[in-house]
């Protein structure tokens, strides 16, 4: 420690050190499987990780994080996260350090070598969840990270990935997430048909966001707030405020008819201009925020 009560209190200033090169390693997948830990960088994921990581020790769990490397100015900047990081295992590292050991090319002070975090379906489904993402063959790690960010931001209790889809613990699908890796349950590898039967057989009702669904989302909304208002049985195909797991396809081509076959109905979001249709991430946070609106309407 130093006087400041930092750790260590020469930084570390070797780019080229054994320990630099393991932490770097983890920017590539074969290091993130064999190991099971992945990286979170910049103040707001590692401040995150952290919340997590204190929140696990008191409940008496195995932390979230097993090592954090900081600049002195970060630290400076960032006073809360020294105290956070108490505790474990912290280095001050000097810029060309952490440039070295960070998937960014400009990276913002401070990083964190975190456990892996995903789940078991069914831990997930035993909470009794209301309202689940479930990406099928989602391939572009920006578009995996927005999506689980828009069902953190939503209040979905889980998103679940496809086997196909991209690894979400890829150092930019875990910055797009902006911290909300750490905040709800993560699903990997799943099977879609197990998924939806798993999900039916608990009452879970299944939507396919299809941009040619028969069903459209502005109705199911409406239709869910007239119930609410007046108590009459509207007809509606669907409740919105009825548990869901929506399901979200491939950036390029969508979902497959397989895929769309699973689900109990195809919902269209509505497109009022000139646009041909809506990315993955600002379909998939409407459709969220559609269902997160009714069921907490509902009561």
């Amino acid at each position: 420690m130093n006087e400041t009560g930092r750790p260590h209190a020469e930084p570390l200033s070797n780019p080229r050190a054994d320990r630099v090169r393991k932490v770097a390693q983890l920017a590539g997948r074969p290091a993130r499987l064999k190991r099971r830990e992945f990286l979170a960088e910049g103040p707001q994921a590692v401040r995150e990780a952290l919340t997590l990581h204190q929140q696990r020790l008191a409940d008496g769990r195995d932390g979230v994080v097993l090592e954090v490397y900081a600049s002195e100015d970060c630290l400076d900047r960032h006073p809360e996260l020294e105290t956070l990081a108490e505790g474990t295992r912290a280095f001050l590292a000097t810029d060309e350090v952490l440039a070295a050991m960070a998937d960014t090319v400009t990276p913002q002070g401070i990083l964190a070598v975190c456990r892996f975090l995903d789940v078991e379906l069914a831990d997930v489904l035993d909470a009794e969840p209301r309202l689940l993402a479930v990406l099928c063959e989602v391939r572009d790690p920006g578009n995996a990270g927005t999506v689980l960010r828009a069902a953190d931001a939503a209040g979905a209790d889980a998103v679940i990935l496809s086997s196909s889809s991209v690894d979400i613990y890829n150092p930019k699908a875990v910055r797009s997430t902006a911290g909300s890796i750490f905040h709800l349950p993560v699903v990997l590898g799943a099977d879609i048909a197990e998924t939806v039967a798993a999900c039916t057989a608990r009452g879970i009702g299944v939507l396919a966001a299809d941009g040619y669904g028969q069903l459209n989302l502005d109705r199911l909304q409406d239709e869910s707030a007239a119930r609410r208002l007046g108590g009459a049985d509207t007809g509606s195909d669907y409740d919105l405020a009825h548990p869901t797991a929506w399901l979200f396809g491939n950036e390029a081509q969508g979902l497959s008819e397989e895929q769309l076959a699973l689900a109990g109905h195809r919902v269209a979001v509505p497109v009022y201009g000139a646009a041909e249709s809506l990315n993955l991430g600002t379909a998939a946070t409407v459709c969220l925020y559609a269902s997160a609106r009714s069921q907490r309407a509902a009561g």
